[in-house]
């Protein structure tokens, strides 16, 4: 997969694809080991993405001494 940027679900879609591939197990091993590569680069990829994002989200969450504080999902009468 050529290095591009592409959004956490397409790089979700694609890994969960590669994981099909490879439980299939037909697969020559230098494409298995292809496939294996590029699915530990999505990984990493989407785990990075999704640090990112909780970090964001603690820091909108923080309240005015800069601790984090729990706040509903939905502010009542929104649900």
């Amino acid at each position: 997969m050529a290095e591009k940027k592409i959004s956490f679900e397409q790089a979700m879609d694609r890994l969960e694809e590669i994981v099909r591939q490879l439980e299939r197990g037909d697969a020559p091993l230098e494409e298995s080991l292809s496939l294996f590569e590029e699915g530990t680069k999505l990984v990493k990829l989407c785990s990075t993405r999704l640090d990112r994002a909780e970090q964001k989200v603690s820091k909108l969450l923080a309240g005015p001494d800069g601790a984090p504080q729990e706040a509903p999902f939905f502010e009542e009468g929104q649900e």
